[in-house]
C-alpha cells in the first residue's frame, strides 16, 4: 500500500493482491448485509461451475468461487431487485475501485478492525462505484 498526497487530496494505492484480499473479506462479511437493501449477487451458473472445478482446495467456500469467477474473466453482478438495476464488475473493477473506498473504512480493513459496515461500504464502492445505501 502507498499513500499518495498532494495539497488537496490523499489517495491510497493498493496492490492487486491487497485489492483482491480486501474485496474477498468484504464478500465474506458483507454479502448478507447488502441483501437488506434488496441487492442480490448474480453470476453465470457456467462460470460458477468452471470456477469451482478450477479451485484445487479441499474445503471451498462460496466467496472463494466468486473470486475465482473474476480471476478467470467472469463477471459478478449485484441486482437491485427494487429498482430493477444491475451493477456488474470484472476483476479490473476490483483493482481500480477497492482503493477508492472512503478512507476511514479502507483503513479499518487495512488495520484488520473491519466489520460488516466496512464490508458493506467496500462492496458498494466496488459494485456501485459509490456508497448509496446505509
Amino acid at each position: 500500500m502507498k499513500i499518495l498526497k498532494n495539497k488537496t487530496t490523499m489517495k491510497v494505492k493498493l496492490t492487486k493482491k491487497e485489492s483482491i484480499n480486501y474485496f474477498y473479506n468484504a464478500l465474506c462479511n458483507g454479502l448478507g448485509y447488502v441483501s437488506a437493501y434488496g441487492l442480490e449477487i448474480e453470476y453465470s451458473p457456467d462460470d460458477y461451475s468452471m470456477a469451482k472445478r478450477n479451485l484445487k482446495i479441499e474445503s471451498i467456500c462460496f466467496e472463494d468461487v466468486l473470486i475465482e469467477i473474476l480471476k478467470t474473466g467472469g463477471t459478478l453482478s449485484l441486482i437491485d431487485t427494487e429498482a430493477e438495476e444491475t451493477f456488474s464488475i470484472k476483476l479490473n473493477d476490483v483493482f481500480e475501485r477497492v482503493q477508492t473506498t472512503p478512507l476511514c473504512h479502507l483503513m479499518d480493513m487495512i488495520n484488520e478492525t473491519d466489520d460488516a459496515v466496512t464490508a458493506d461500504v467496500i462492496l458498494q464502492t466496488v459494485f456501485l462505484n459509490d456508497v448509496i445505501f446505509g
